[in-house]
């Protein structure tokens, strides 16, 4: 699909509601396919963010704000639709349903957050300096360190997902760009914004994550109009690899839950 100056993928399974889901860095559709299968009964939409996947990578302009309009677009395109972001994915989502409520009918993030601290915005940097070298050997070095460190489950594979990551941020031009827009988030936070989100969102934490802890979901939901927050017991960062099941169980939860207050109403 055609989405301004990109070619967007995306993997589309089940009927009924629509439901955007948006990875987070260094990953792409794939992720989501657990959560596809056990919501067969929405229409799903997985699609890989700009410079991620078989996505084209246009020109990047390492903003929130420009991967926040890409959804846009293709929403545009899709309809209105309840939109799931993890980590990156939930950020582009919240600046999407500030900006365009018409579109975001419903939020679900997950490791999100709204601001970085000086850590943080150091890391990403120095992500963005080392894939812009190009050696894959120290690429897949540094994706392995980060996936060991964002998974809580001992028996984990972390060479196969990180080499799925690897596989999934192609010549790095798309990672660094998104890389850069969430550093922007120190000097730039987008906190202020989710005052304007009049909807309901579910805020979802993993018990043990140290890239986004319970204080950033505080942070948002101290601004959010209407939220919830949940979080899954003996899961890191990568929800998808420690807690799929219950992962799914909370996205499921909330769209039966948005789907009853609807046909009460």
């Amino acid at each position: 699909m055609k989405v301004g100056d990109i070619t967007v993928a995306y993997r589309e399974r089940g009927d009924g509601e629509l439901v955007v889901l948006i990875h987070g860095l260094a990953q792409d559709s794939r992720c989501w396919e657990q959560v596809q299968e056990a919501q067969s009964d929405w229409r799903t939409v997985a699609y890989d963010l700009r410079g991620h996947g078989e996505t084209t990578v246009g020109a990047p302009q390492g903003t929130v704000a420009q991967l926040g309009e890409d959804l846009v677009g293709l929403l545009e395109q899709l309809g209105p639709a309840v939109v799931v972001g993890f980590s990156l994915g939930g950020t582009i989502a919240l600046w999407a349903a500030a900006e365009r409520p018409d579109l975001v009918r419903g939020l679900v993030v997950l490791g999100t957050s709204s601001t970085v601290g000086r850590a943080a915005a150091d890391f990403y940097g120095q992500r963005i300096e080392l894939v812009g070298e190009g050696d894959r050997a120290a690429i897949l070095a540094a994706l392995r360190d980060d996936t060991a460190a964002a998974i809580a489950t001992p028996d984990a594979d972390v060479d196969a997902v990180a080499d799925r990551r690897l596989e999934a941020i192609g010549d790095g031009r798309g990672y660094r760009s998104a890389a850069a827009a969430m550093a922007r988030l120190r000097d730039e936070p987008l906190t202020p914004r989710l005052r304007d989100i009049d909807g309901d969102v579910l805020v979802v934490g993993g018990e043990l994550d140290t890239f986004c802890p319970r204080r950033a979901a505080d942070i948002m939901l101290a601004e959010l109009k209407s939220a919830a927050y949940e979080e899954l017991p003996d899961s890191g960062h990568l929800m998808e690899i420690d807690a799929p099941a219950a992962m799914a169980a909370a996205i499921r939860g909330y769209l039966e839950s948005r789907s009853a207050g609807e046909s009460a109403a």
